[in-house]
């Protein structure tokens, strides 16, 4: 039986039941294609490309233009899930003008059903202009890494009961202002629960613990492609980094000693037309 596709009603009633959510980042088609073969219910293509897949020290230099690009190649990998478009740093902290009109050029563009923002406080005006203006929006509390240096850096927040309960706040005015889920990211344990628990809308955590409806991680840290620094809320449930290391080592060594490509890789030419050659 073919899959629906995974809307905001199917989002809320997981929560409803219990029923976890899964998300993942993805940046190009055919990993957009493999999440959505798997049943990853939604797909997030995160700022987070800036620094995985175009090389960038943080997420801050990511354009509406790059997001777009990497949207629409997403896209057409995607039947069933629910694809969310990540608000880069500029394209909606000027102003509701300024976030519906890129809003609407992730939905018109690059085909994302809904976008994701971060912060609370001023940006819930944005958010409630966002859905009044028909763009379904997500979220995000806690860790915002395109103003982690405001924060004190890439460290956990709501660490207190003073923090916890702003954000408790925030979320709920995120909630009121139209959000339909919200991440919840580098928040202790206690403090993503209790939040979870005082919403309708659906949370999803990174590094917040399993008190959250459901679950994200980025594509490159869960197959671990990437190396370097990992977060302490990362699980890698693979090591492919090896694995491509030992393939392309294998391959570099093949050609420079001219076993591949073998026979059986190269085309042979009926003998007849063999013999016209010379």
């Amino acid at each position: 039986m073919a899959r629906k596709r995974i809307g905001i009603d199917a989002l809320r009633r997981k929560k409803e039941r219990g029923e976890k959510i899964t998300m993942l980042t993805a940046y190009d088609f055919p990993s957009a294609q493999l999440l959505d073969e798997l049943e990853i219910d939604t797909i997030l293509v995160g700022d987070s490309l800036g620094n995985v897949v175009l090389g960038y020290k943080d997420t801050v230099p990511v354009t509406m233009d790059e997001m777009i690009h990497h949207t629409r190649a997403v896209r057409r990998g995607v039947e069933t899930a629910m694809l969310i478009g990540d608000m880069p740093f500029g394209s909606f902290q000027l102003g509701p003008e300024t976030a519906i009109a890129n809003g609407v050029r992730f939905m018109k563009e690059a085909g994302a059903d809904a976008v994701k923002l971060e912060g609370g406080g001023p940006m819930v005006e944005v958010v409630d202009r966002l859905t009044k203006a028909g763009v379904p929006v997500v979220g995000h509390l806690g860790l915002t890494p395109q103003t982690a240096g405001m924060l004190g850096g890439y460290r956990v927040q709501g660490e207190t009961a003073d923090k916890a309960k702003v954000l408790q706040d925030d979320a709920l005015a995120l909630q009121q202002a139209g959000a339909f889920m919200i991440v919840l990211e580098c928040v202790p344990e206690v403090v993503a629960t209790k939040v979870t628990q005082a919403l309708a809308i659906p949370t999803i955590g990174i590094g917040a613990g399993p008190g959250c409806d459901g679950q994200v991680l980025v594509f490159h840290d869960l197959l671990g492609i990437r190396s370097g620094f990992t977060p302490k809320f990362v699980k890698k449930y693979a090591q492919l980094e090896t694995i491509m290391h030992e393939a392309i080592s294998a391959y570099r060594d093949e050609v420079k000693s001219g076993a591949f490509p073998a026979p059986e890789h190269c085309f042979p030419m009926a003998s007849k037309e063999l013999d016209k050659l010379y």
